[in-house]
């Protein structure tokens, strides 16, 4: 039980959805009056919320809603019982507003039913509802029932909160003038548990929290019970144990009905069509602030394209994008001094963030002229080698310029070659995605986005391509494209790339941890891994000729990274990223995620050296 505890705890504390009031601090019950609320929306189902209004609300002092809208509770539960802090950062709280929290369908103490990255509707009629019908019709109730507000409405979350907020955005109510998604969920495709439709492994402990209905009211998590517990602190003995993604899903999940449809659908179909959000989002009519963090494992994918998308479509948008050196959530955490994993990157990064880009924005939106801009920046994005924030007018940056490095004999080069390089794939043996075996136990992956990946070179099923010794400082700002050349003896692959930042030898960090070798620390700067099947289609998974060339092109998501004079730019490939990732049989089938050990196949597999790595490099 302890466990269970622990994993949740961490949970919510990053979603900042199960708070209670701290005796020391009484800032929050001194200042606000609790109510709560069962708010009824278009198809009668009821939706239960919190509303903190602050004590000195009046006609004449006048405040703007500032909502959340969560799956992972509104605790603590009752009038009388108070959250410690209120909305996203300190400041806000400060400053006051009307902050709303409230349960979504299904979950905790709402009715209705649970749907992961609930589908949108045509909402032709009442009973077509979804998250964005949803959010509308809370705002609407607000401001007919909560005295004194000012008519305006913004909305955040992280994670998938951050979904809700985005998806919120399509109510287009004329009260909503500020909405910011953080880390938020844009396509189950290629956020949280699959990339690319490659079923990530390292999500197995948090299915209870997704895939069990509760069968009445809760004010606590009903799905306790259905957590497994550590054994070890060896968290890969529990993924050997385990066996196949098959053997898994059997012993652990068979009643779990997310992890069943995620099972049950391993092609791009309808099912996972439905749950993309990015076609829905046109016309944006108000001012959105999308989050993100460089070293998010969960939801990269997420912000970049939310943020594009916005771009494409409501190009009078006041849209704006934020990406910090940051873990999934960690910019709601002041750390002090700033790591992520083993790396430095600066002080009181959050807090600046917070007081001086999020607090902005929701005051000048919520409590200014709502059509003014703000003033902040297009782009606000943290490069994460010279470890300093830059400023954009538009993202990618329009002075970016794509370069090839080309993957020749174990060099990346600016022309490209004849010939392969050949490893030796072996399902039976995969790639470890990490040295550090206690991670494995943790609840979501975390440290392995900027890993030292030292511990992958040398292995023969693992390519290395490294750049000479760089002369000068070049910075990569946009997006990252692999563009792969290979040949297998098996009819299915995947490919794992990493994009590297190789340290120079006499290394010395700024700030740095206990025991950690920083010379020749190849930190890992970007990943992705991509299934062969899907390379001309996701609707449809297509084998490989055996032996034949063949073309494989993904995105690896962006970056902006300025590889320091003195370091080396490495890529390395694989086609196993364990445990990490489930492990591709390597023999082509319907439905792989239903391979036995029998199915499992060794390949030789080639790498042409017209392969490359297209980056858009700052000029």
């Amino acid at each position: 039980m302890k466990i269970h505890i622990s994993i949740l705890f961490i949970l919510f504390f990053i979603l900042g959805s199960a708070q209670s009031t701290d005796q020391k601090d009484t800032f929050v019950k001194d200042n606000f009056t609790k109510k709560e609320f069962y708010i009824p929306m278009r198809d009668g189902v009821k939706l239960f919320t919190a509303v903190y209004v602050p004590k000195d609300i009046s006609n004449k002092n006048k405040y703007p809603f500032l909502m959340q809208r969560t799956c992972y509770s509104i605790a603590p539960y009752g009038e009388n019982e108070y959250k410690a802090k209120l909305g996203p950062n300190k400041f806000l709280m400060k400053d006051k507003y009307i902050f709303v929290f409230q349960d979504v369908r299904g979950r905790y103490m709402s009715e209705g039913t649970f749907t992961n990255m609930t589908p949108q509707t045509d909402r032709k009629t009442k009973k077509d509802v979804d998250e964005s019908t949803d959010t509308y019709d809370t705002i609407e109730w607000l401001l007919k029932n909560v005295k004194d507000n000012n008519g305006k409405a913004g909305q955040y979350g992280t994670s998938y909160p951050g979904f809700y907020t985005a998806v919120g955005i399509l109510a287009q109510h004329p009260a909503l003038v500020a909405s910011s998604p953080q880390a938020p969920i844009s396509d189950f495709w290629n956020d949280d548990f699959l990339h690319n439709g490659r079923f990530m492994m390292g999500y197995f402990r948090t299915f209870p929290v997704f895939g069990v209905q509760k069968t009445k009211p809760e004010n606590k998590a009903w799905y306790m019970d259905s957590f497994i517990k550590q054994t070890s602190e060896d968290g890969l003995k529990f993924y050997r144990d385990m066996g196949t993604l098959k053997d898994g899903y059997e012993k652990y999940y068979k009643n779990n009905f997310f992890m069943t449809e995620i099972m049950n659908h391993p092609n791009y179909d309808e099912y996972w069509q439905k749950r993309n959000l990015l076609p829905h989002l046109k016309n944006v009519n108000h001012a959105v602030m999308t989050v993100g963090g460089w070293f998010d494992a969960e939801d990269l994918s997420g912000p970049l394209n939310i943020y594009k998308t916005i771009e494409k479509t409501s190009p009078k948008a006041k849209n704006t994008i934020v990406m910090g050196p940051f873990s999934h959530g960690a910019w709601a955490q002041e750390q002090g001094k700033h790591f992520h994993n083993q790396i430095y990157f600066g002080d009181s990064i959050a807090t600046y963030y917070q007081k001086n880009i999020e607090t902005k924005f929701f005051n000048h939106y919520l409590k200014g002229n709502t059509k003014e801009d703000a003033g902040l920046p297009e782009a606000l994005m943290y490069d994460t080698g010279s470890k300093e924030w830059r400023e954009f007018a538009s993202y990618p940056p329009k002075n970016a310029q794509k370069v090839n490095f080309y993957l020749t004999d174990g060099t990346l080069k600016n022309a490209s070659g004849q010939g392969f390089s050949e490893y030796y794939s072996d399902p039976n043996n995969p790639v470890l995605s990490s040295d550090n075996l206690k991670d494995f136990n943790g609840f979501t992956p975390k440290n392995y986005m900027s890993e030292d990946q030292r511990f992958a070179v040398g292995r023969p099923d693992v390519l290395t391509f490294t750049t000479d010794v760089l002369t000068e400082d070049m910075s990569f700002a946009g997006e990252i494209i692999a563009k792969l050349n290979i040949a297998s003896s098996s009819s299915d692959a995947d490919f794992a790339v990493k994009l590297i930042d190789v340290y120079p030898e006499d290394f010395k960090p700024k700030e740095k941890k206990e025991g950690v070798i920083y010379p020749n620390y190849h930190q890992m700067v970007r990943s992705e891994i991509m299934p062969a099947r899907f390379r001309n289609s996701r609707e449809k998974g297509e084998a490989l000729v055996p032996n034949q060339k063949t073309a494989v092109n993904f995105r690896l998501q962006d970056v902006v990274h300025t590889f320091k004079k003195g370091h080396k730019i490495q890529i390395q490939i694989s086609s196993t990223w364990w445990p990490l990732f489930a492990v591709n049989p390597q023999k082509f089938m319907d439905n792989p995620n239903f391979a036995t050990k029998e199915d499992y196949t060794k390949a030789f597999i080639k790498v042409y050296n017209d392969s490359s790595i297209e980056v858009e490099v700052l000029k």
